[in-house]
């Protein structure tokens, strides 16, 4: 007999979209995380990775206590997904019919928004025109969390040396810490003092400053608004703690070198997620040059 006729095992395929929120999942560290990043209900990923024990005969999940965890045959998936997905994505860029490309998200403090954004975003559109973004401002600690959640493609922040670095974090510059505003507000007692609400990098180098020499404060004004914050320094109410950079952006007085004790430096740093396409690499490039020392 021919091997012509010999029957014919017929072929399966995993679909990609299954593979897709598969890893989503994995990344995220549970269904409930992956829904920010896919956008499908917890229901209709459960159904989906149903769907994926079903096409493979295999368990893929187990659950220990409220958690989800990989099954051997799951933990070998993850690789062979993450190829296969790179493969597909690599395929529709070279050969399929131009789309809107998904957006990238990016996170970064007030501090840079104010400051280094306008010219980055001019000029990624030059070399990107069709990219679309979606761009969250807020505190390091808030950013740094939604970056672990997979909500964020690429962070620009503030941070000191010791905080947790890894493969995808880069100092990527330094800036001195200042004091802001009025001398005349310091002719007190106690320094009045116009801060953010914790977790803030910039209040606890002040109040950690100020308790090492020893120097009475009271905080007259605190908010979880940068605006707000600034209306305080400009208008005479105390002094407050920035970056120079910043500071000099917003028109804001330094006071000078001598009246309170000197604040730390803090570094800038960037986070950025493996695997990104390469419009998001550029992007990441410029926030880099944008960011670092002068």
């Amino acid at each position: 007999m021919s091997t012509s006729s010999l029957p014919q095992r017929m072929a399966r395929n995993v679909p990609t979209e299954l593979l897709r929120s598969f890893v989503a999942i994995v990344e995220a560290g549970s269904m409930a995380q992956a829904t920010e990043t896919i956008f499908l209900t917890q229901s209709a990923l459960s159904l989906q990775m149903k769907r994926l024990e079903d096409v493979l005969q295999q368990k893929l999940f187990r659950r220990d206590g409220r958690k989800l965890v990989l099954t051997p045959a799951g933990e070998e998936l993850v690789a062979y997904a993450r190829q296969l997905l790179t493969l597909n994505d690599r395929i529709m860029h070279k050969l399929g019919h131009i789309s809107d490309p998904e957006p990238i998200t990016v996170g970064m403090v007030q501090d840079f928004a104010d400051t280094l954004l306008p010219d980055v975003l001019a000029r990624f559109r030059l070399e990107h025109p069709r990219c679309r973004l979606t761009i969250r401002v807020g505190g390091s600690v808030e950013l740094l969390e939604m970056f672990d959640r997979s909500r964020l493609d690429i962070v620009l922040c503030l941070g000191q040396h010791g905080d947790r670095p890894n493969s995808s974090w880069r100092i990527v510059g330094h800036d001195k810490m200042v004091w802001i505003g009025d001398p005349s507000t310091l002719d007190q007692p106690e320094i009045p003092l116009v801060l953010l609400e914790p977790p803030c990098r910039f209040r606890d180098a002040a109040l950690g400053t100020l308790a090492k020499a020893r120097r009475d404060y009271r905080i007259v004004l605190q908010t979880p608004h940068l605006p707000a914050m600034r209306a305080g320094v400009r208008s005479g109410l105390g002094a407050s703690c920035r970056t120079r950079r910043f500071a000099a952006a917003e028109g804001l007085s330094t006071l000078p070198a001598g009246l309170l004790p000197e604040v730390p430096e803090i570094e800038t740093i960037l986070i950025q997620r493996n695997g990104l396409p390469d419009a998001a690499q550029d992007l990441a490039e410029l926030l880099v040059q944008a960011a670092s020392d002068q």
